[in-house]
């Protein structure tokens, strides 16, 4: 810290600054983290069920670099919660992600990546429009008990602009539980941060932009979507704002409880690890 002047206030503000912008950098960190474990999580699932692939590598690309990259650069501009001068200090040891943060990102991102595999299967097997698949039909879909047509991605491209779509507007979503690590959005409204809020309408265009393009829409492999597929998609990514708020009600309830047990359960494994003798490690 630099002092210009000999005025207490300009500590306590350069103190307030510099914590907004450590807590700044988690909700980047948290926002990337649990984003990318929810593509993981769609990729993984999918083939685990045996389903057709969910995203082609151009769209998890366009993802990545385009729709990912406006709202996380903009959750910079986060305003300090109103109680960052409130809080205790933090120790020399303490880590930018502890252990309950870290299950918080894997619950969120499992969310994330289930609700992408989701509507992949709703226009598959729900979808009034869709080939109202059976199940078992969706996931044996290389013995082709249906015409093959449906799964083939050059002339069916609904489902993949489905999940594509899903997962651009629920990580939309994820980006509005961003502005805060533990305060709910009724305190943090999107509009507190005005440079995410513009962020998140210049994704959704760009997004709208690949879909209703005709030359963009056949470089990505999509197609435009009808009222009612929109309207599923907003009912399976809007859910992860309610369980991002239900995991801050916990952290705000009883983070410190959940953070010292789960270090203690982790620390306490490395330590009986660390006790057994070399020769039962290496049997």
């Amino acid at each position: 810290m630099v002092l210009a002047d000999d005025n207490f206030a300009s500590i306590v503000e350069a103190v307030a600054e510099g914590r907004a912008i450590y807590e700044n950098t988690k909700q980047f960190i948290r926002y990337m983290v649990s984003s990318n474990i929810g593509e993981v999580v769609c990729i993984f699932v999918a083939a685990a069920l045996g389903m057709p692939e969910t995203l082609s590598p151009i769209q998890l690309l366009w993802v990545n670099l385009v729709t990912d990259g406006a709202p996380a650069t903009a959750l910079g501009f986060n305003k300090p919660d109103r109680d960052i001068m409130r809080r205790r200090p933090r120790g020399m040891d303490d880590r930018i992600v502890d252990e309950w943060l870290f299950v918080r990102y894997l619950v969120v991102g499992m969310y994330v990546g289930f609700a992408t595999v989701g509507a992949f299967a709703w226009w598959f097997t729900s979808y009034e429009l869709g080939p109202r698949l059976t199940w078992n039909q969706l996931t044996s879909f290389q013995s082709c008990q249906n015409s093959c047509e449906v799964f083939n991605r050059k002339i069916n491209k609904n489902p993949s602009t489905m999940s594509l779509t899903t997962l651009c507007v629920v990580e939309m979503f994820n980006a509005l539980n961003a502005l805060s690590e533990n305060g709910s959005l009724t305190r943090h409204p999107p509009w507190s941060n005005n440079w995410l809020t513009g962020a998140i309408g210049v994704s959704m265009a760009l997004h709208c932009a690949i879909l209703y393009v005709p030359f963009l829409a056949r470089t990505f492999g999509v197609a435009p979507l009808a009222l009612a597929e929109w309207r599923a998609v907003l009912y399976f990514s809007f859910p992860v704002i309610l369980v991002d708020e239900v995991l801050k009600w916990i952290t705000r309830r009883y983070g410190d409880r959940l953070r010292h047990g789960l270090k203690r359960g982790v620390w306490g494994l490395a330590r009986k690890r660390d006790l057994l003798p070399s020769r039962s490690r290496k049997l």
